[in-house]
């Protein structure tokens, strides 16, 4: 009898032991996606040569620090590595119950930043300075926006009903005419096409997303009538259409026109580092943030752009298979929702740049200058970390 409970105890033992180990091996610290990490973080190297590049000849004239830039967004990126820390620690299931607190402070700060609080910079007042610091509320607004749609779509389970879309709507609409009003037509895209993916992702019905897409586009049309797109925005969105005639490529399409000419100059393997013309004289307009293609594609040619191309393209599989191994519903239209705003302004930045995409004004994740998208960014790693830590 003793010897069968000594049996029964040793065999719970080892059932123990091994259920301790099993937990232990897909315990979320262990669940780490180090390719996603990597990808992104040799993204931001590749920023901050091109970004301490690109300012260099300007900060040596003018008697700055040349490094001055490269610290700024060295901080950020401190920042960002930090909140992707905190991001992927905490569980993503608990952001559902605080997704309409994080929309509600997003909205708060886009309305903020369209007072005498908010700085104009070029013509639009984006920004919301806060000492040294400069902050855009519409970088945060993506999240917030990706988590209440993802939030509420997760509830419905697959099966959204028509107020369930209309409610989505509501959630997208809000921010996409406070940062239309800045103005930041590309922004304003941004939100539209991850409200259309995330319906997508969460089981809408065709009829709907076609009504969405019609209603989409009368409006763009009514926008246009009204004068609510003004005539330079829409010159602005055409430029790209002529950038290549000499004879025509002045005033909006000069960004265009110089971006072509700084890449193409690059040629197969660059012009070197800091050896780029069209770089050190600023012929490129914003070449530091919204055209920042333009100095990987001038002094490291054809092999550096598409070195950068095949890193996004990693981050963009891993954000896919994260979603693909989803444990639900909500964590599947997170990752999904970051992946298709990160092809959006990857396609987008990438193509205004070559002369295929209007110039919008859109960022290049990681690489372009900008405390806030590099801090946002970071944190949307975070999420899909997160997401993928918790799959099991």
């Amino acid at each position: 009898m003793s010897a069968d409970f000594g049996i029964d105890r040793e065999m719970r033992r080892r059932r123990d032991e091994l259920q301790s180990r099993w937990m232990d091996a897909y315990a979320p610290r262990r669940q780490i996606d180090a390719v996603l990490i990597l990808a992104t973080l040799a993204l931001t190297g590749v920023g901050l040569v091109a970004v301490f590049s690109a300012k260099l000849h300007a900060l040596t004239v003018q008697g700055l620090p040349t490094t001055l830039y490269l610290n700024r967004q060295l901080i950020a990126l401190l920042i960002g590595l930090v909140g992707m820390a905190v991001v992927a620690l905490i569980d993503y299931r608990r952001l559902q119950s605080y997704a309409a607190v994080l929309y509600g402070i997003a909205v708060v700060g886009l309305i903020v930043v369209l007072t005498p609080l908010g700085a104009e910079v070029g013509g639009s007042q984006r920004w919301l300075v806060v000492g040294p610091m400069q902050i855009q509320p519409s970088e945060i607004a993506k999240v917030a926006v990706l988590v209440a749609v993802a939030a509420l779509l997760a509830e419905a389970n697959r099966s959204p009903g028509l107020s369930e879309v209309a409610l989505a709507l509501l959630i997208s609409i809000i921010p996409i005419g406070l940062v239309l009003i800045q103005p930041d037509l590309g922004t304003s895209v941004v939100f539209v096409w991850l409200v259309g993916v995330l319906l997508l992702i969460g089981g809408a019905k065709a009829r709907y997303l076609v009504m969405l897409a019609i209603a989409g586009g009368v409006g763009f049309i009514v926008a246009l009538q009204t004068d609510f797109i003004q005539d330079y925005q829409v010159r602005r969105l055409t430029a790209f259409l002529y950038a290549s005639d000499p004879s025509l490529a002045q005033g909006p399409a000069y960004h265009t026109r110089q971006s072509l000419i700084a890449i193409g100059s690059g040629q197969l393997t660059g012009k070197g580092l800091f050896e780029g013309t069209q770089t050190a004289l600023a012929y490129v307009p914003e070449n530091h943030t919204d055209f920042v293609f333009t100095v990987i594609g001038e002094e490291f040619g054809f092999i550096g752009t598409s070195l950068v191309v095949v890193l996004f393209a990693i981050v963009v599989w891993r954000a896919l298979r994260i979603a693909l191994h989803a444990k639900d519903l909500f964590g599947q239209l997170l990752a999904s929702g970051v992946a298709a705003v990160l092809v959006l302004q990857v396609f987008v930045n990438i193509g205004m740049t070559i002369g295929i995409m209007p110039v919008t004004g859109l960022p290049l994740p990681f690489v372009s200058y900008g405390g806030t998208s590099l801090i946002v960014w970071f944190s949307m790693i975070g999420l899909l970390l997160n997401v993928h830590m918790r799959r099991f």
